[in-house]
């Protein structure tokens, strides 16, 4: 004997869910930046970097360009020169030390495709543009916060 399904057909619009969590980067992203400018010292950058419990920020040109990217890991570049010419870490410049080839994301990205973009290039932080001005930066860990958040809502 053949088992019926008890299910009626489904109408087209019950078929499809509307799924309403937010799910795009400028829904996550830090919104408050400290950026940094090319001529600061990258002591004085890490001096902020301990204050603010932070580990990286944008470089903005004085028109408020985005221009570049420090993080820690550019810091540590200093740290190891000055230990190997065995000299005091130094005020030299932020420009000298700062990732220049920023890869950034629009703002209207789904936090999916940020997490792509993540995936792809060994980055802790982009910035996020919108029609080419900084409005933001997403961190890896806004993505997971982000996806803990969306476990909460149905994916079915």
């Amino acid at each position: 004997m053949a088992i019926k399904s008890f299910q009626g057909v489904r109408s087209k619009e019950e078929s499809k869910k509307k799924y309403n969590a937010p799910i795009l980067v400028e829904d996550y992203m830090t919104k408050s930046l400290i950026t940094f400018s090319p001529d600061q010292s990258i002591l004085e950058v890490m001096e902020i970097f301990a204050k603010h419990h932070i580990s990286g920020g944008p470089v903005m040109d004085g028109n408020g360009f985005l221009v570049g990217i420090i993080s820690e890991a550019d810091c540590m570049k200093q740290i190891s020169e000055s230990r190997y010419f065995n000299q005091p870490i130094l005020d030299k410049s932020v420009e000298r030390f700062m990732t220049k080839n920023v890869e950034t994301i629009p703002h209207d990205m789904s936090i999916f495709d940020a997490a792509g973009v993540f995936d792809r290039h060994n980055r802790r932080r982009l910035p996020v543009m919108q029609n080419g001005i900084l409005v933001g930066q997403i961190s890896r860990k806004d993505i997971v916060i982000a996806a803990l958040k969306l476990t909460s809502h149905s994916w079915k």
